[in-house]
């Protein structure tokens, strides 16, 4: 794993945990199903969370959380188990509609200019996309400088696919090592190639 120190640079990291047959959320954006993901030892999450200083959310998992409050467990109710803590940046069409929640910002912007805004708002942290509708613009734009994959112990069989593209093109990537501390979760960091 590389090292959790502070970066000069920001990069835009791209993590999820999926599911066996390729899906990062269920039906309804539901995330019930990663309480059985083998659980990641605490400094290891706490190591992941330090480097992030910005996160790029999408509305419908804002929308998502905030209906499933109460539905959802100690590890997904806040990003990395409430390890994190940060500025969470909401992509959404209408950001005036969030006025009133004082833990995000709303931006109504394309993805290019949102990840420049995040990338200045981190000030040499990280900036961590968590929405698979943002990832894949911005991955059509070669914006994401790092993979961050967990696999967890499922079969959805429906829901929010890690990566829906119908003729999309070829990203290749290549293995940066394992993220030690999250084996049982085969975590993995990758970089494009």
């Amino acid at each position: 794993m590389t090292s959790p120190t502070a970066h000069t640079t920001s990069k835009v990291t791209w993590g999820f945990t999926a599911s066996l047959d390729g899906f990062i959320a269920g039906p309804g954006h539901d995330m019930s199903w990663l309480e059985a993901c083998p659980p990641m030892d605490a400094s290891v999450t706490a190591a992941l969370a330090a480097r992030v200083a910005v996160i790029l959310s999408g509305r419908r998992g804002y929308d998502a959380a905030r209906e499933q409050a109460e539905e959802r467990g100690e590890l997904t109710s806040e990003a990395y188990g409430g390890a994190w803590s940060g500025t969470e940046i909401i992509l959404t069409h209408r950001p005036a509609e969030l006025a009133d929640d004082p833990t995000v910002t709303a931006w109504d912007v394309d993805v290019v200019e949102a990840v420049r805004r995040a990338k200045e708002l981190a000030a040499g942290g990280d900036v961590q996309i968590i929405s698979a509708d943002i990832a894949r613009q911005a991955l059509e734009h070669d914006l994401v400088d790092e993979l961050q994959c967990f696999s967890a112990p499922v079969m959805l069989g429906d829901g929010v696919r890690v990566l829906d593209v119908p003729g999309g093109r070829l990203v290749e990537w290549e293995l940066v090592g394992p993220i030690v501390g999250a084996e049982a979760a085969f975590g993995r960091i990758y970089r494009p190639r």
